[in-house]
């Protein structure tokens, strides 16, 4: 997907997360452009070449929506697992998958609540990389919790990757203006991950600048919050 979600209301609490989710991609056509986002791949391709392991590299995408990131790692040689808690969401990252000549040993899709740490030992880790790409809700979401749990599923040199919205875009208005406190910068980030520094290593902590186009048509600029953190 190019971005997850683009609201950063306050947790509503008691509303069902899959019905709230099925109901925001279960509205028409696909939700997101189907290009990678620009701050994973930029990341990814900056990162020096290592060794690494001998197997080909196991990568994760949590909240990966309709699949866009998850289909870049699988093309770019990561054997990948998508996850993500709607169906429909799933069922479009299946065909993008399908579309891009992906097979199930270069791309598994998961329609699965995160939130429940039962799914874990479902996702065949451990992992090289785990990735989660504006991995926000407008409903209570469990999200430090999650990203905890996705880092205590990498393998020893693995990295955690978490790319998020740092500001509202320049066109907010009214409520999703109003929060902006909502989001961490990367450093507040790392702070509430609170991973113990004896055995992960924070190897960025920034923020990303890119080019967008607003709902009008003009040219803007949005701000990634970029977090990096390896497994010792």
């Amino acid at each position: 997907m190019s971005e997850h979600t683009h609201h950063h209301h306050a947790p509503a609490e008691g509303i069902d997360p899959v019905a709230h989710w099925e109901e925001h991609y279960g509205t028409g056509d696909r939700v997101w452009s189907g290009a990678a986002n620009a701050s994973l791949v930029a990341v990814l391709e900056e990162l020096a070449p290592s060794s690494g392991p001998s197997r080909a590299p196991r990568a994760l995408d949590i909240g990966c929506g309709e699949g866009a990131d998850a289909i870049w790692l699988a093309r770019a040689g990561w054997r990948t697992t998508g996850v993500d808690i709607s169906p429909t969401a799933i069922g479009r990252a299946q065909e993008a998958a399908r579309e891009a000549g992906l097979g199930p040993e270069q791309l598994r899709l998961i329609a699965a609540d995160l939130s429940d740490p039962v799914v874990d030992a479902g996702l065949g880790g451990p992992f090289d990389l785990v990735t989660a790409s504006f991995f926000h809700s407008t409903i209570a979401l469990p999200r430090t919790g999650i990203l905890r749990r996705a880092a205590a599923l990498l393998a020893p040199g693995g990295r955690l990757l978490v790319i998020s919205h740092a500001a509202p875009p320049p066109w907010a208005r009214g409520d999703f203006a109003r929060h902006r406190e909502d989001l961490l910068d990367p450093d507040a980030e790392v702070a509430a991950l609170d991973l113990p520094a004896a055995d992960f290593a924070v190897e960025r902590a920034e923020l990303r600048r890119r080019a967008a186009t607003a709902p009008d048509g003009t040219p803007a600029e949005l701000e990634d919050g970029v977090v990096l953190i390896r497994r010792r």
